[in-house]
């Protein structure tokens, strides 16, 4: 049974989508990405078909393909979370129904984008998506790609639905995180990597990571040792990760230059689609730079 403590598990990364050379989606490298990262990269979860997936520029029919590789490979062993929010309700609710049918084991929903809903407008796009099936839903705070924050009142409402167990934060307001974890028994769980240990450290459970791809054993140090209440040991890890945050977060777009690290440890990853382009031999060599002076062996 799942901890309701953290009903996602601990570490789990926002998987990327992985392509051929001819773009369409790889689905036996989605399956042996997965693999890896559950088997000796430390995840107990996945993210499928989140921003990090490229789920802008991949088609329903791809996700729920795609939804179903994953869970073939690792479903037995790992939570398995579709991404399933978009800007228009109709369409979040078909999304989240057709996961449930395939059977993933939650679904990330993240603010409208774009249209700029109110607070009255997030509490019923929202509840209509917990409402539409019988999953878990953790909500994605991204203010910097929706433009419109999940305001504390109503992340207290939200947290009434049975359903709704759960926050995926970047919005990287440490004040709000205070208030909703003080006043709701909402899981947070850091969505921003250069914050990882402060969010933590105010009460996150865990992580849904973008550099997990590539160092989520150290992530699962760093929220042990958190848990633990060892924040020398913390500080510790958390410092020897800021070279890999800087490489594939610090620069350049979190898919493209993940992508590219994974090319560079022989893990399937394959090209991105437009309007993403593909990291420049420049960019590929300060990445490479980055990961080894982060302890990463290429």
């Amino acid at each position: 049974m799942p901890d309701p403590a953290r009903p996602f598990g601990r570490v789990l990364t926002a998987m990327v989508t992985p392509f051929t050379e001819d773009g369409s989606v790889d689905l036996a490298g989605a399956q042996e990405l997965a693999a890896h990262l559950v088997d000796r990269g430390a995840h107990d979860g996945l993210v499928v078909n989140g921003t990090t997936g490229e789920s802008p520029t991949v088609s329903d029919a791809e996700q729920t393909t795609l939804l179903e590789a994953v869970l073939d490979a690792v479903g037995d062993r790992a939570v398995v979370v579709a991404g399933a929010g978009t800007n228009d309700t109709g369409h979040s609710i078909d999304k989240a129904r057709a996961a449930e049918r395939v059977g993933a084991h939650g679904l990330l929903v993240v603010t409208p984008y774009y249209n700029r809903p109110t607070q009255r407008g997030l509490l019923a796009h929202f509840g209509a998506v917990a409402d539409a099936t019988d999953l878990p839903v953790m909500l994605y705070d991204i203010p910097p790609r929706s433009q419109v924050p999940i305001a504390v009142d109503t992340l207290v409402r939200l947290a009434e639905h049975p359903r709704i167990v759960a926050v995926k934060d970047a919005k990287g307001n440490l004040n709000d995180v205070s208030w909703t974890l003080a006043r709701t028994d909402l899981a947070y769980y850091s969505g921003d990597d250069v914050l990882n240990l402060a969010l933590l450290a105010v009460g996150a459970v865990g992580v849904v990571s973008v550099v997990g791809h590539v160092v989520g054993p150290r992530l699962a140090e760093l929220v042990a040792a958190v848990e633990a209440g060892d924040l020398v040991r913390a500080r510790a890890v958390n410092d020897s990760l800021l070279p890999v945050y800087a490489g594939i977060m610090g620069g350049g777009q979190g898919a493209m230059m993940v992508k590219a690290a994974l090319h560079a440890l022989g893990l399937p990853a394959g090209p991105t689609r437009p309007p993403l382009v593909d990291a420049t031999p420049e960019e590929v060599t300060q990445l490479r730079r980055d990961l080894v002076a982060g302890g990463i062996p290429l």
